[in-house]
């Protein structure tokens, strides 16, 4: 069942990320408890059908619902944060006295959340005044706004986006993101274990949570309380950053491959496609993610056949089917044959 963060207020922002943006914050304190919320009055569109973005919006800014949340001064379209940096400051400034007036009554009509001055700009005084009056937080920042408007923007797409938690071990191997899943005991653990001894990474187990945060891209991350930790069967609880170093942790990876291990007999493997073997897709919060089936039985080194199935999934992705390729060449060799 996907959840989705309801809203979170311009005080919770300040304090995960005010030294991260460099924010000071110079006015509207009475504002802390402004809320950011997402828009939500119409669903996520299926993958390859996003909204267009809103005319004369930056399309990554723009929300689902068509109300972007981060933007720069913008008095038709406006923003729930309002970034202002030089160019708009000096627009701002450039006005006459009557027509600056209504500008920012404008800008005030609309209710922002907060506005943030960019670029290390001064800040005018008018500007602060009006903050305090209407209780808008106005902060200062140092980064440029465009890194600063799209760092918001990721930040919150990630916070608002569709929450889905599947059953599994989420990995890191050979740079692409693999869940490895199927019934309970069938090893997917141990599984786990040999390829980080191999080098790969772990990003969560057993609980690892999905997010949608562009029409094609679903992130996966590893829950607070479950962070560093896998459980093995006969060794219980084990904590691999501890056992194996840093560089044995990913935070966060981009689902790109589901593996599903199941218990077959030699009668149904017998049964498997022998030259495409077991592709298809399975549908993620609105994405299609491919998907492979091995089978489990006494022999198999399924590390090793993991690793062969991120490294096959890097190349049909970028264009190379081998099963094609065999029958292609299989088939130049009888016209060849023939010909002779």
């Amino acid at each position: 069942m996907a959840e989705i963060t309801d809203q979170i207020t311009i005080e919770e922002l300040y304090h995960v990320h005010g030294d991260k943006f460099d924010l000071v914050w110079v006015a509207g304190k009475q504002g802390k408890h402004k809320i950011i919320v997402p828009e939500t009055s119409r669903p996520i569109q299926p993958q390859g059908q996003a909204d267009a973005p809103v005319a004369g919006e930056t399309g990554k800014h723009a929300e689902p619902g068509g109300k972007p949340l981060i933007g720069y001064l913008n008095l038709i379209h406006p923003h729930q944060i309002q970034i202002i940096g030089g160019v708009e400051l000096n627009y701002i400034e450039g006005l006459r006295d009557i027509t600056r007036h209504d500008a920012v009554k404008q800008l005030f009509k609309n209710e922002p959340a907060c506005i943030i001055i960019a670029n290390g700009e001064r800040v005018p005084a008018f500007l602060k005044r009006k903050c305090n009056e209407k209780d808008v937080p106005l902060f200062t920042s140092s980064v440029q706004s465009t890194t600063l408007a799209d760092s918001l923007h990721y930040y919150l797409a990630n916070l608002f986006a569709d929450l889905i938690t599947l059953h599994g071990v989420f990995m890191e191997v050979v740079s692409i993101g693999v869940l490895i899943t199927g019934p309970s005991g069938i090893g997917k653990s141990e599984l786990a274990l040999e390829l980080i001894s191999r080098g790969h990474r772990l990003i969560a187990d057993d609980a690892p949570q999905f997010s949608r945060i562009t029409p094609d891209i679903v992130n996966g991350v590893c829950p607070e309380p479950l962070r560093d930790f896998l459980e093995v069967r006969g060794l219980g609880i084990i904590n691999i950053r501890k056992l194996y170093g840093d560089t044995a942790i990913k935070n966060n990876k981009y689902l790109r491959l589901i593996v599903r291990l199941e218990p077959m007999s030699k009668e149904q493997m017998l049964k498997l496609d022998r030259l495409e073997g077991s592709y298809r897709t399975q549908n993620i919060l609105g994405v299609d993610i491919a998907e492979i089936t091995l089978p489990v039985a006494p022999g198999r080194n399924l590390a090793i056949l993991v690793e062969c199935a991120a490294r096959n999934y890097g190349l049909r992705t970028g264009g190379y089917n081998s099963s094609e390729d065999f029958i292609s060449q299989q088939q130049h060799n009888i016209d060849r044959r023939n010909r002779g």
